[in-house]
């Protein structure tokens, strides 16, 4: 189940990306950080026990949000825009 629930703006054009390899969805104007929480329960594992995280501060002063693109750059979630045909990778963060 996703973590957010859109509730405004529903009628714009999806945008597909993919999430971890699978097929997935958001919208023009999402962060990545939007488009993923959308459409999973988290945003990445936890750097300390591989526990669901969610982002904290939703804004870009955290460091928290980090994900990874296809062509290997490492981008904090909510102040990257999601594009078209986007292939995003999770941290699963460290596994006990």
């Amino acid at each position: 189940m996703p973590l957010f629930k859109r509730v405004a703006e529903t009628d714009r054009e999806p945008l597909p990306f993919t999430l971890d390899g699978q097929p997935a969805q958001g919208m023009p104007g999402d962060t990545l950080l939007t488009a993923i929480l959308t459409c999973s329960e988290h945003l990445r594992g936890s750097d300390f026990s591989g526990e669901p995280r969610a982002g904290f501060c939703l804004m870009g002063a955290c460091q928290d949000c980090w994900v990874r693109l296809a062509d290997g750059r490492r981008v904090r979630a909510c102040s990257t825009f999601l594009e078209a045909g986007a292939s995003v990778t999770r941290d699963p963060g460290r596994q006990p």
